[in-house]
């Protein structure tokens, strides 16, 4: 269990998708508010858009980890492949823990639903879908990984 992980499910549970629950989590040290947070993650619920592609929580894990880890000079060659190597690693760790980064596959669809208009936030939908513990388990993931980096020196 982590404060993190904890956060970021309860982000879930106030109607955040599940990439904002995951970026919000970490908005104390990746440098935004958390109003930024939240949009610029915003279309990335649902397997980005709804179309049940990468998972959100995942999408979230890798927005906030580029935010703490990334690099931003376009020359800085080392930064991009430390940047690609942790995101490798963080995608490796989620599909260890839950078998896939993929939503679709994740919330057991053959394929999407077709539509872009989001499910109603009831008692109903969190008891029937996994993504509350999803981007509980992106942030433990991340917060584990930038911790094992002493103090948010990345890779």
């Amino acid at each position: 269990m982590s404060e993190r992980g904890d956060r970021a499910k309860a982000y879930f549970e106030q109607g955040y998708n599940c990439a904002q629950s995951v970026m919000l989590s970490f908005s104390d040290i990746t440098g935004l508010d958390e109003k930024t947070s939240a949009m610029l993650s915003s279309g990335f619920g649902g397997g980005m858009g709804r179309m049940r592609e990468v998972c959100g929580a995942v999408s979230g894990m890798f927005m906030a980890a580029s935010l703490i880890c990334g690099y931003s000079d376009p020359a800085d060659f080392e930064g991009k492949k430390q940047t690609y190597a942790m995101i490798q690693q963080l995608a490796k760790y989620f599909k260890e823990q839950n078998g896939s980064i993929l939503c679709r596959e994740l919330l057991g669809l053959e394929k999407p639903e077709g539509t872009h208009i989001p499910e109603q936030r009831t008692a109903e939908y969190y008891k029937k879908r996994p993504c509350g513990e999803l981007v509980k388990a992106s942030a433990e993931i991340l917060e584990e990984y930038i911790g094992e980096r002493n103090g948010f020196r990345c890779l």
